[in-house]
């Protein structure tokens, strides 16, 4: 008996766990999943810096139309040993360089004007004016980056900042990638009669690489034991095995056989989706092992709706699934099946909002309807027909 969507997706998320930490330069560190909260070792800013190009003053001598003496200058990186503001007088600093001495406010250049060796004051200063106070955005010992967070540039800049060379995250997935079946040749031989060219494999790759996981190509097996038996074994080498093909209930559909036979433990065959019914999951040990239907749609969905927040949970994500957004629907959609449906849809902004419309035919053989979707409208079991003009659910596949 199939599964119902929602208990295959809970069934394949509780019996997958975060892989262990791995130490990484600083230059690999985009995308990945910090695996320890990162404190500050020192204040930042360090000192007290000017946050422009312009006059180290103190604020009382500066009302409108006063004017100062200029008396020295501060460049970036600078020390301001023997450097102070006197009383009537202002110093030529630059953006980051240490406010010096009787200095309470900064000048910016705009806000002045230069006569001579003199500077006029245009507008009016107060106390602490362009001044970056010492740990003013982050206090030492503050927690900077908290464990589990995506690391994105901001955060790769504030590492940096800290001189933090190598920081601990959780480690990338090695995900075997496996077609199955005699009808298959690969990319670049010539398909005879009756034969297929395999692109299950590489569109898998790609939505593997795409989340940052690592994908391990294993080309064809054929229908036979030894050929399934060599390649799987060899495919349970990496952290998670999926295999394409081989499991519906053909007589030659052997994959389930094999899987069997070196021990995965099968936890569902198949689930009440369309497409992507023909889905199993199982457990070699604790190593998630999937096998997706032979058809590329279906292999895409399953993937997409299955496989994909599985393998962002085995890294680290918080955020696992794409998120469910309404869009109104500009003509029905209909879902025949009593299954979860989805459904491969052009959403577009308007001024009323997102709206969606079938991308296609959506027979599972029709690959153009997929290119042409840049989301997946979901109907639930329970939902027969939405009308024009009723909001759906969708996830984007690509940002609008």
């Amino acid at each position: 008996m199939a599964e119902s969507f929602e208990v295959a997706r809970s069934t394949i998320l509780n019996n997958i766990s975060p892989l262990k930490a791995e130490m990484v330069e600083l230059s690999q560190l985009g995308g990945r999943v910090i695996a320890e909260e990162v404190r500050a070792p020192w204040d930042l800013p360090r000192w007290d810096n000017s946050e422009m190009d312009g006059f180290a003053v103190r604020a009382n001598d500066c009302q409108p139309f006063a004017r100062l003496q200029v008396d020295g200058y501060i460049p970036a990186g600078a020390v301001t040993d023997g450097i102070s503001v006197r009383a009537g007088t202002a110093v030529r600093i630059m953006t980051g360089a240490p406010i010096p001495a009787g200095c309470d406010a900064i000048v910016p250049i705009e806000n002045s004007e230069s006569a001579g060796d003199s500077i006029i004051i245009n507008r009016a200063v107060k106390i602490g004016d362009y001044i970056r106070f010492r740990g003013s955005d982050i206090a030492v010992n503050e927690v900077m980056i908290p464990a589990g967070t995506v690391l994105r540039p901001a955060e790769i800049n504030l590492l940096a900042s800290f001189s933090q060379l190598k920081v601990s995250v959780l480690c990338r997935p090695t995900v075997a990638i496996l077609s199955t079946g005699d009808e298959l040749v690969a990319p670049g031989k010539t398909a005879a009669a009756g034969q297929i060219i395999d692109s299950n494999s590489w569109s898998l790759a790609a939505a593997v690489s795409e989340i940052g996981a690592i994908p391990v190509v294993l080309g064809i097996a054929r229908d036979n034991h030894e050929s399934l038996s060599d390649k799987i074994a060899l495919g349970l080498e990496a952290d998670v095995l999926i295999t394409s093909a081989g499991v519906s209930t053909g007589d030659r559909d052997l994959v389930r056989e094999i899987l069997e036979s070196v021990g995965v433990k099968r936890l569902f065959w198949k689930v009440a989706i369309k497409p992507g019914g023909p889905t199993a999951f199982g457990l070699k040990g604790s190593k998630p092992v999937f096998s997706l239907p032979g058809n590329p749609v279906s292999s895409m969905i399953g993937f997409e709706e299955l496989i994909r927040p599985a393998l962002l949970k085995m890294m680290g994500h918080r955020d696992i699934f794409r998120p469910l957004i309404k869009a109104t629907l500009r003509a029905p959609l209909c879902n025949e099946t009593k299954k979860t449906r989805f459904l491969r849809v052009k959403v577009e902004k308007t001024s009323a909002g997102l709206v969606a419309e079938s991308a296609g035919d959506q027979n599972t053989g029709i690959l153009s309807t997929m290119i042409r979707a840049n989301a997946i409208a979901i109907l639930s079991a329970e939902q027969a027909e939405l009308s024009a003009g009723e909001q759906v659910d969708i996830q984007l596949l690509n940002p609008l």
